[in-house]
């Protein structure tokens, strides 16, 4: 009989959590707390004290939303996770840095630099940045057009792929005797001059235990997930039920079989935002509260700020007004998609709207029910090629997670869903690639 597949976890990190009100909660931290070390440190002892893969801090290029919710801003990953890395031992740090607004040299010794201090435990989330304010702030006047931001990706990556490779394994030969410390001849000038990007090399960092750091992508569109396919090591995906993770999933491994790459290389992991009670009446109550901390108004900024509609004016129980159009959306297009397909199905008020965007977790769905119950979807998700594992998103923070942890993954284990030990000491080891 075959060993059970097992699943993959990674937690994305929220100051508050992923609900949009979860800043208002009276067990929320508070601002300066939660952009501490110490409390950073502490979220991700939590996961590693419960085996999971990674933890994931995202980011963005400009302060927005701020009214609303504590998601508008945050600390630069490589640097927060190199701290990160000094409190704890084995779990992966996956940080976010845009193709669009670095440079494949800087980059590239950034995460290098990551995975040598850290012991080979450094994921990088690559994206394309999505709003012309980000432009702005780097003497742009607007984004390059969708398909190009993902050529200029591509160009990118292979770029930082050879300057990882400017070193051969063996080119620091350490010889005390002779007085040689490294074989100039096997560290390689790159010469790469592209359609976006002239480097030269070699890095100026030595192999890292990795050498390449695990590489994520959260694109959904054609392009993001067609350079995911070509790319990333996993995917963390927009799923609202199990319907669309299996087609995702599906065409995943469709998309990867096409770039010669072999089944498993890329691990699909859907985003999951849950609420755990005692019982399954207890869950809901929670899920109640949380809601209650929604502000109509608030949620209609939050609205505004993904859109870049104004809805200034128009009256919180009066019809959506007419969407952007979805082909030429800078911004999340699988988001916008669920937000296309929702407001054509209820036909909601911008209040029904607003309410129904913070209750979604930004598009990802909610589970609301007791740790078995949980369990038991991710079994079945797994089992069915819906999923590889989770990208886990606890709408309140620090409780949430802890409540996962101490709840969720003994059952996993109990059943070999999942670790209940570390067997590797690297990120891309921990996510068998």
């Amino acid at each position: 009989m075959s060993e059970p597949r097992r699943l993959h976890l990674n937690y994305f990190h929220s100051h508050s959590g992923s609900h949009e009100a979860a800043w208002r909660d009276p067990d929320a931290p508070a601002p300066g707390v939660a952009l501490q070390l110490d409390h950073l440190a502490r979220v991700a002892q939590i996961a590693e004290a419960a085996c999971l893969d990674s933890i994931f801090l995202p980011h963005g290029m400009i302060a927005t939303g701020l009214e609303n919710s504590d998601f508008g801003f945050g600390l630069d990953p490589p640097i927060a996770l190199a701290a990160i890395a000094g409190r704890t031992g084995r779990i992966g740090l996956i940080g976010t840095a845009s193709t669009t607004f670095s440079h494949p040299f800087d980059l590239a010794q950034r995460f290098s630099t990551l995975d040598h201090v850290s012991g080979g435990r450094a994921g990088w989330n690559m994206v394309t940045s999505t709003t012309d304010d980000a432009a702005r702030n780097f003497g742009l006047d607007s984004l390059p057009e969708h398909d190009e931001r993902y050529a200029r990706a591509a160009e990118f990556v292979d770029t930082c792929l050879q300057l990882w490779d400017s070193w051969e394994d063996d080119a620091i030969v350490d010889d005390r005797e002779a007085g040689v410390y490294a074989d100039s001849s096997r560290v390689h000038r790159i010469g790469h001059a592209g359609a976006y990007y002239a480097v030269e090399g070699p890095l100026c960092v030595p192999p890292s235990p990795q050498r390449y750091p695990l590489r994520v992508q959260a694109g959904a569109s054609d392009a993001g997930k067609d350079f995911a396919a070509r790319y990333a090591d996993a995917v963390f995906s927009i799923a609202p039920d199990i319907e669309a993770a299996r087609a995702f999933y599906s065409e995943m491994h469709k998309r990867t079989a096409a770039h010669g790459r072999p089944p498993g290389s890329v691990k699909v992991m859907p985003g999951l935002a849950f609420v755990l009670g005692d019982t399954e009446q207890d869950a809901r109550a929670r899920e109640r509260e949380l809601q209650e901390l929604v502000i109509p108004e608030r949620g209609v900024g939050i609205l505004e700020a993904f859109m870049g509609v104004a809805l200034d004016g128009c009256p919180l129980d009066g019809p959506v007004p007419e969407l952007p159009d979805l082909a030429s959306f800078k911004g999340g297009v699988a988001r916008m998609r669920l937000l296309y397909e929702y407001v054509a199905r209820e036909r909601p008020t911008i209040r029904q709207l607003a309410g129904w965007f913070a209750n979604q977790i930004r598009g990802h769905g909610l589970f609301v029910g007791t740790a078995e119950q949980l369990a038991d979807r991710l079994r079945e998700w797994l089992d069915t090629s819906a999923a590889d594992g989770f990208n886990l998103l606890p709408p309140l923070m620090p409780g949430g997670l802890e409540r996962f942890c101490a709840e969720v993954v003994p059952i996993l284990q109990e059943r070999g869903l999942f670790r209940t030990e570390y067997t590797a000491a690297t990120l891309r080891e921990h996510y068998g690639v």
